[in-house]
């Protein structure tokens, strides 16, 4: 039987197509400027369909910070909370954009939404991006940083730190799932992880010809970031578990895990699989597999039924930390 592309995400595929006229052609393998260029394009339309931060978010205030990361790098962060609210749980936030590409500003109203929605402080971390910015666990280190730096100040943020969780989506599901790896191995407590279509696997580059009709981000774009990121030891076995989080040796005393992937994504084994794993190793991790939803289905159609039903799911878990 094949997939059927949901009905609402398949009438803004369409009215996409016939505004931006012919397509222009896909970046070549391993070009990750290209790629980037792409992505920040795509970010910044998706970010059209929100409501623009801070006018569309008259509760959610913002104040950014910078943190130094493992090496020194220094790196931006941005806490988000919401007027008259002291939930005193928190969430560190990782932008998607295949590790090449995003940034805290494009992510600006995605943040604001959820904090809206809930009434739990966010806090996005501007990671360093692959390869001109950082390679290998630069980018993990960097979102660990935040992590660290926000326990250290739980007081001053109002924030109890057993309650804080990690989340994101694309390469910063990848780097959310990461630093919950990095997490259990130094003995920081952790809340949740909260991996929303993640990037996982660096291995998963054969086409499915059965998704092939559906995807945007392609086997050859995956190729393109990880080997942004990787660089030398892409395809080999020195690739770090944190950097690929599907490596990791054991997921034994990683925290609870929300995963959220579409039918129609090129991730969705490595998410099905990363949730088994937790729960074969007895950590409470509650899965959804969207039907019909392609990658990133809920910026793409924030209005449809789908990314509703998505939203709603996701706001129970964060209001439960």
């Amino acid at each position: 039987m094949a997939y059927t592309l949901d009905p609402e995400l398949a009438a803004v595929l369409r009215a996409l197509a016939g505004r931006s006229g012919p397509t222009p052609p896909p970046p070549k393998r391993d070009d990750w400027r290209a790629l980037r260029a792409r992505g920040t394009a795509s970010m910044e339309w998706m970010a059209s369909q929100l409501p623009a931060f801070p006018s569309g978010y008259p509760l959610v205030k913002a104040a950014s910070h910078t943190v130094r990361s493992r090496g020194g790098a220094e790196i931006l962060v941005r806490w988000y909370e919401k007027a008259d609210s002291a939930p005193g749980s928190a969430v560190v936030f990782a932008h998607g954009g295949g590790m090449v590409s995003g940034s805290v500003d494009l992510y600006d109203s995605v943040v604001a939404g959820y904090v809206e929605a809930t009434g739990v402080p966010f806090l996005s971390v501007d990671y360093r991006l692959a390869p001109d910015g950082a390679t290998g666990t630069g980018p993990v280190e960097d979102v660990f940083a935040a992590l660290a730096w926000l326990r250290d100040r739980s007081a001053e943020f109002g924030v109890d730190p057993r309650r804080i969780a990690v989340m994101g989506d694309s390469a910063g599901g990848g780097l959310a799932a990461g630093t919950a790896v990095l997490a259990r191995d130094r003995g920081v407590p952790l809340a949740r992880h909260i991996l929303l279509y993640p990037m996982l696997d660096d291995r998963n580059l054969a086409p499915d010809p059965r998704l092939l009709p559906y995807v945007a981000w392609t086997w050859d774009d995956n190729w393109t970031g990880w080997h942004a990121l990787l660089g030398g030891a892409f395809g080999t076995d020195d690739v770090p578990p944190a950097a690929a989080p599907a490596r990791v040796a054991s997921v034994e005393g990683l925290a609870p895990a929300y995963v959220e992937v579409g039918e129609l994504d090129i991730f969705r084994a490595e998410a099905v699989v990363h949730a088994q794993r937790l729960a074969g190793a007895g950590i409470p991790v509650e899965l959804h597999v969207r039907g019909g939803a392609v990658h990133e289905f809920d910026r793409l159609a924030p209005a449809s039924v789908l990314a509703r039903r998505a939203m709603e799911d996701r706001g129970r878990v964060i209001s439960s930390l």
